[in-house]
């Protein structure tokens, strides 16, 4: 098992649990690597996590999940882009982050435990959706591969602070400071096939309106 241990910046370091858990929890996506035909490979996915468990889903007929059902070890990186760290100087600049790697060996899910699964993926992609769409059909759900990760063996590593300018540099004439970034959800676009009169969801509305007030979009479909 690779070492949890940060050697670079290890300052930076967090072991606190509930800090991992929020950033699982606020993110979307993951990127897991695995060895597919000798080669390090990197998957972009979705993912959720339950409880000490991270979930992630794909096709029975994908070769690297397959791979992850027969017990490879992996690695699961997710990141969180806080901020733009501007320091005065062009070596000093860097950004705000969260950054965890998760190591181990995934499992397949069957049964209820599947099912309980792939509906806390769908709530953490759309919170709210499943209670307003269709349950997946015995086809569907036959087709997806569901793999749980137990989040055993971790490392955090959280950037949060202020540009660390040489003297010189302070003295300088050069602005310095730190640019927060945020991920924001855009006006919701209906599909081209929509039916009329099929307004957007309140588990939209609630992506696009921090209260989840926003108003049905007036957009409708050509035909």
């Amino acid at each position: 098992m690779p070492t949890t241990r940060v050697t670079r910046l290890a300052g930076k370091q967090r072991h606190d649990r509930a800090a991992l858990d929020r950033l699982l929890d606020s993110s979307r996506t993951c990127h897991v690597a695995v060895d597919v035909d000798g080669f390090p490979t990197v998957f972009p996915t979705a993912f959720a996590r339950d409880g000490d468990v991270l979930l992630i889903h794909g096709s029975t007929g994908s070769p690297w999940m397959r791979r992850l059902a027969r017990g490879a070890p992996i690695s699961v990186a997710v990141t969180a882009l806080d901020g733009i760290v501007v320091a005065r100087s062009a070596f000093e600049s860097s950004l705000h982050y969260r950054s965890a790697m998760l190591f181990g060996a995934a499992s397949p899910l069957t049964g209820d435990a599947q099912a309980r699964a792939l509906d806390l993926l769908t709530e953490a992609l759309v919170p709210g959706r499943l209670s307003e769409v269709r349950r997946p059909t015995s086809r569907e759900t036959a087709a997806t591969l569901v793999l749980g990760l137990p989040i055993e063996h971790w490392s955090l590593k959280v950037s949060d602070g202020w540009p660390e300018d040489d003297p010189d540099d302070v003295a300088g004439p050069a602005w310095a400071g730190v640019v927060p970034l945020t991920e924001a959800a855009g006006s919701p676009l209906p599909a081209p096939d929509l039916r009329r009169g099929v307004v957007v969801p309140s588990s939209v509305r609630r992506l696009t309106s921090p209260d989840g007030n926003a108003q049905p979009s007036a957009r409708q479909p050509s035909k």
